[in-house]
């Protein structure tokens, strides 16, 4: 059964990939011939252009991150997998790739700028202003929601039904080996003739040795603490070290956001898009060649344990799967400035979502073979039942159950770093934009307030009556969610305000309008009962509740802004929407 669900289910992305993917390729007008901005503003800094391959691996890796393991497993133990499954295919073939493909070539024919600058130009600065503000806070919130989450695997043990340990302070150790190696990387393909196609050869195999070796060298700072401070029992320790890896994983971030592309990001997203395909892989020869049996149950009702009603926490819980406002600012925000040539558009930003809603349902099928009465469906920890999913698989194939973890464990974290120093530079970006600063001022003030906001946030967990620390991207996920749902909605408005005004097409309302209004109701909806829950009672000092309100504040008045320039009816004549439909570039 469930074989046959990803089976379908591939099949199912790979026609839509060949029939809307094409059809969108035509609406949009792609020219494999018109000049890009990595070649007509190239820096070799933040413009850069590079082949379709890698920059499909980077842009995978650094879209997909958490979002489609935790997303999918949170829904399914809340309300079954059948809701899950039929919203990850709908959603990304329809509004997720569709706010994917649109944005990067909305950010391609407007220099590489980001989707803000996009809305600027076709409705308003106020609505620029907005926009940025609305993408800067929704940044905050990944960076804290990923950091807390991959710090989380940074500590404790996890044992396995075998009897077997995996270790947090060794997925630390491989985690940091795997930093290490793209720096390696970069600087030979830099200074030295060797090719990227070898590069990947060596290195690749490379973090393999990372992750077993991680394990009999771990890094383990709880240890080191307990070592300092006998005193401390275990659970203060774990919370203390959770704390520190949290602090270093946000200086990465720092030193990443302003490091020059060819040192890092590059050759770091070549390596980790391999390493997703392999994950992706593993898991699906794991499913065909296991046979695991279904235990979940496929609809669980229309109210979780939690009191959370199906419509609209569905669709906020799953955003990267199926659809994803940060899509829309990694593509306007580095893959734009380093596409090769339109045509690449659409197998990088069209087919990636669709590669990453396979992600999100072998995911699910980690979710799929635990029974609704087992503790990790009623308090559901998404980065330990992802990797025990993904070892019960590879056991099926001789892979040990301690490897297999390990593995899935380490690929979680791999797939948040690219997120991670993707979203801390785009916040740079933003403050630049705002400011006005450029050069280095701007960029290290730009660094430090898009990582010294989530490290205010990470300093504000609580503790539960055992004295164990409260995860803080628990209390964000919601939040996170609805914002990251209400940014789709946000890109797809400014997407449908300078389709409609520079093309004058009814179909522009069906493409990109539905689905705009579809994710604005959902998001809205959402943060409303967020803010209700956070309020019941009486008035609250949680600062979610408060930013929950703002961010619905800051949607009105960008949705308000769209109407008064629609109304006008206003076409607005582009010399960069005037070329005609290539005969093949579909």
């Amino acid at each position: 059964m469930m074989v046959a669900i990803v089976a379908v289910s591939a099949v199912l992305l790979m026609i839509a990939y060949r029939t809307y993917g094409r059809l969108l390729t035509r609406l949009l007008q792609i020219d494999p011939g018109r000049k890009t901005p990595a070649y007509e503003l190239q820096d070799d800094l933040d413009y850069a252009p590079l082949s379709k391959g890698p920059l499909l691996n980077q842009h995978f890796s650094a879209i997909a991150a958490a979002g489609p393991i935790v997303g999918p497993i949170l829904a399914g133990a809340a309300f079954g997998w059948a809701p899950a499954l039929l919203w990850i295919l709908f959603g990304s073939i329809f509004i997720g790739g569709v706010h994917d493909f649109t944005s990067l070539v909305a950010s391609v024919r407007h220099q590489g700028k980001s989707i803000a600058e996009v809305v600027r130009e076709y409705m308003s600065a106020r609505a620029f202003l907005l926009f940025l503000t609305f993408i800067w806070l929704a940044l905050v919130y990944i960076i804290v929601a990923f950091t807390d989450i991959t710090a989380a695997s940074f500590v404790g043990v996890q044992e396995l039904e075998n009897g077997d340990r995996v270790t947090g302070a060794g997925i630390a150790s491989s985690s940091l080996m795997y930093l290490v190696l793209p720096v390696i990387m970069g600087l030979l393909l830099r200074f030295t003739k060797l090719t990227a196609g070898w590069a990947t050869l060596i290195f690749l195999p490379l973090i393999g040795v990372a992750i077993v070796a991680g394990q009999h060298f771990p890094v383990d700072v709880s240890a080191m603490l307990r070592s300092w401070n006998p005193e401390m029992t275990v659970a203060q320790a774990d919370g203390t070290a959770h704390v520190i890896w949290d602090v270093f994983l946000l200086l990465y971030c720092a030193i990443a956001s302003v490091a020059p592309l060819w040192i890092l990001l590059q050759p770091r997203g070549e390596l980790g898009g391999y390493f997703l395909f392999l994950a992706l892989g593993a898991g699906v020869i794991g499913l065909i060649a296991g046979g695991k049996p279904i235990e979940l149950p496929a609809f669980s009702g229309w109210t979780s344990l939690k009191g959370d009603a199906l419509a609209p926490m569905l669709f906020i819980t799953i955003a990267c799967g199926a659809c994803s406002g940060f899509h829309s600012l990694i593509a306007s925000g580095t893959t734009s400035k380093q596409l090769k040539t339109e045509a690449d558009a659409k197998p990088i930003g069209y087919g990636s979502m669709l590669l990453e809603a396979m992600v999100a349902i072998v995911s699910l099928c980690c979710v799929m073979t635990l029974a609704a009465d087992h503790a990790l469906v009623k308090n559901p920890q998404p980065n330990f039942i992802y990797a025990l999913g993904i070892g019960s698989f590879l056991e099926t194939i001789s892979i040990p159950s301690s490897v297999g973890v390990a593995f899935a464990l380490m690929a979680f974290s791999t797939f948040v770093y690219d997120t991670l120093d993707v979203c801390t530079r785009l916040g740079r970006f933003i403050i630049q934009e705002l400011t006005g600063l450029q050069g280095t001022a701007g960029r290290v003030l730009g660094t430090l307030l898009t990582t010294g906001a989530p490290l205010f946030f990470v300093f504000q967990a609580a503790t539960d009556a055992n004295g164990r620390r409260i995860p803080v991207w628990r209390t964000f996920w919601e939040l996170f969610g609805a914002s990251n749902q209400l940014l789709a909605a946000i890109a797809l408005l400014g997407v449908t305000v300078w389709l409609w005004r520079t093309r004058q097409a009814i179909w522009v309302w069906f493409v990109t309008g539905i689905p705009m209004v579809l994710m604005s109701i959902m998001s809205i909806w959402a943060l409303v009962l967020i803010i209700m829950k956070q309020f019941k009672g009486g008035v609250t000092a949680n600062p979610v509740a408060w930013i929950a309100i703002f961010l619905v504040t800051l949607a009105i008045l960008m949705i308000w802004e769209a109407i008064v320039i629609i109304s006008r009816n206003m076409p607005l004549d582009s010399p960069r929407t005037a070329t005609p439909v290539p005969p093949e570039s579909a």
